[in-house]
């Protein structure tokens, strides 16, 4: 299992899903959440609705998600990793792009590092508060 004490601040992103089921909309169809997150600090540097179906980034929001995290550092990472169970396709051929190695991992060796955000973003939708 990975750790944060494993990683240095901006070193390497992780990118994950936040809802373990499609969030259902009426107008525009369903949707997952996903999270872009340093992993020594935990910082979400980024987040983006995207279709549940074809259940992966287009390139454009790949780019912009990946954008939006080097916006707080004015760096990108060595590293990304994404979980083995994610389709990421198109977020790797633009980390690459940009000179980031990525890696697959298991979502089990990431959960230390991703469950309060996943914790926290499905107690803000079970609360209600998300309309």
């Amino acid at each position: 299992m990975l750790h944060p004490d494993q990683f240095r601040v901006n070193e390497t992103w992780i990118v994950f899903k936040l809802n373990d089921a499609p969030l259902i909309t009426d107008r525009d169809g369903d949707f997952n959440a996903l999270a872009l997150m340093d992993a020594a600090s935990g910082f979400i540097l980024d987040s983006s609705f995207v279709p549940s179906e074809p259940n992966e980034l287009s390139p454009a929001e790949a780019e912009s998600l990946l954008s939006n995290g080097y916006s707080h550092k004015k760096q990108f990472p060595k590293e990304l990793i994404v979980p083995e169970e994610q389709t990421a396709n198109n977020l790797a051929l633009e980390a690459e792009r940009w000179g980031i190695s990525v890696r697959r991992a298991p979502d089990a060796q990431l959960r230390l590092l991703i469950s309060d955000a996943r914790e926290a973003f499905q107690e803000h939708f079970a609360s209600g508060r998300a309309q």
